[in-house]
């Protein structure tokens, strides 16, 4: 079977020119057939901020309301999608940008309210808008345009089938896609963002916890060595081996080769 690697870039590697430039002269590096899924949270929450939009974030997920959800769909949608898309074909790669709500490739209900810890300890329900949480993903239309020799470019925004844009964590979407494609390739996905991998101390980079598995991930849960945003990430990552993803690696965006960082198991 043919080896694909999937990898998700946050915001803040995309929002800056020199990392931008170096993850997509990696990312073209990479061999054989690739999708690239992005971020770009920070850049919303600026231009949020521009129109007078608060931003709310709980336990790593940003609360969705009409206004913030007109900001994610043009920020994610358009003008970060459409950068990288453009600048994948200067590199060579014929790169093709998408939401969910393209080719349906993403479909989502919008989520429920939901229990969540916050970060004091307490528990409380919580509205988060239109987020959506992930229904399936069309894995056999995005392996006809990988064979096809396009690369995917996928946003994290996702449709419910009746009309309506989800805002949708692109770890999430990530892994929903890996996980579709399982079927058809033998599939690394890779989480690359601004540090070495999952950090024992935040402040240490060399760190690195090698391995994590359901296990350890509890416990690192319980001890608050893994907090905030990682949580949903390594969840994802799990949800995605159980799914038949061979490979899980959350690293640097500047070691996307998969030689480094905390391997998922």
């Amino acid at each position: 079977m043919q080896t694909l690697t999937v990898i998700k870039v946050g915001g803040k590697i995309v929002e800056d020119e020199t990392t931008l430039a170096q993850l997509l002269k990696d990312f073209s590096a990479i061999p054989g057939p690739k999708v690239l899924v992005h971020g770009g949270g920070r850049s919303a929450t600026k231009i949020a901020a521009q129109l007078g939009i608060d931003s709310t974030m709980i336990g790593g997920r940003r609360v969705t309301d009409a206004d913030m959800l007109r900001v994610v769909t043009m920020v994610y949608g358009g003008l970060v999608n459409k950068n990288i898309v453009a600048r994948l074909q200067a590199c060579g790669i014929n790169a093709l940008g998408l939401t969910g709500a393209d080719m349906d490739a993403i479909r989502s209900h919008k989520r429920p309210l939901k229990k969540v810890t916050l970060d004091d300890g307490t528990e409380s329900i919580v509205d988060f808008g239109f987020v959506g949480d992930v229904d399936r993903a069309n894995g056999q239309m995005l392996a006809n345009l990988i064979q096809q020799g396009i690369t995917p470019v996928m946003a994290p925004l996702t449709h419910d089938g009746q009309g309506n844009l989800l805002n949708t964590n692109a770890d999430t979407i990530a892994s929903s896609t890996a996980k579709a494609l399982a079927p058809y390739f033998d599939v690394t996905l890779i989480f690359s963002f601004e540090h070495a991998g999952v950090l024992c101390n935040p402040e240490d980079e060399t760190s690195v916890i090698p391995h994590i598995n359901e296990q350890l991930f509890q416990q690192y849960t319980a001890d608050g060595t893994i907090s905030g945003g990682m949580i949903p990430k390594i969840e994802n990552a799990l949800e995605a081996i159980h799914a038949g993803v061979k490979r899980v690696i959350i690293t640097r965006a500047d070691a996307i080769d998969g030689t480094q960082g905390t391997i998922i198991c």
